[in-house]
């Protein structure tokens, strides 16, 4: 069971990190190519987010879940990757729920800041998952 539970863990945080990643990469550089009108661009940001928010709470709950029964069932070393997912968390909770409406509400003059911004903390957050990924793999690769 316990073998489940780490490659759930694995898989779940590499997800996470990996969509984040994607996005930052490849979709926002092409949407920005794509849409040089400001309005139309952000019409089309918004149709992609749209939906996104309780699938990423649920991702976020059941890497936080596997992280904590990881560190209470196999090493203590595991909630050093939980609290990392849960400063990604904070960051995440900012933007779901205080960029994104003030977002919507932004005067084209505003919507270039908000994107720099999201990138900025978009970021940090896939830096932060990354790095809770990392340290659970290593702690998993080198555990009794």
């Amino acid at each position: 069971m316990t073998d489940v539970l780490l490659v759930l863990h694995l898989t779940l945080a590499a997800i996470w990190m990996g969509a984040m990643g994607y996005s930052l990469t490849v979709v926002q550089p092409k949407v920005d190519r794509f849409f040089p009108d400001e309005e139309k661009r952000e019409e089309f940001l918004l149709l992609l987010a749209h939906g996104n928010r309780w699938k990423v709470v649920g991702l976020i709950a059941a890497l936080v879940l596997t992280g904590v029964a990881l560190a209470v069932d196999v090493s203590w070393w595991y909630a050093i990757s939980v609290a990392l997912y849960g400063i990604a968390a904070a960051i995440f909770w900012y933007v779901s729920w205080r960029h994104w409406p003030a977002r919507i509400f932004a005067v084209v003059e505003e919507l270039a800041g908000y994107r720099r911004r999201l990138r900025l903390l978009a970021s940090c957050m896939t830096g932060l998952v990354g790095a809770a990924f990392v340290f659970s793999l290593a702690v998993t690769v080198v555990r009794p």
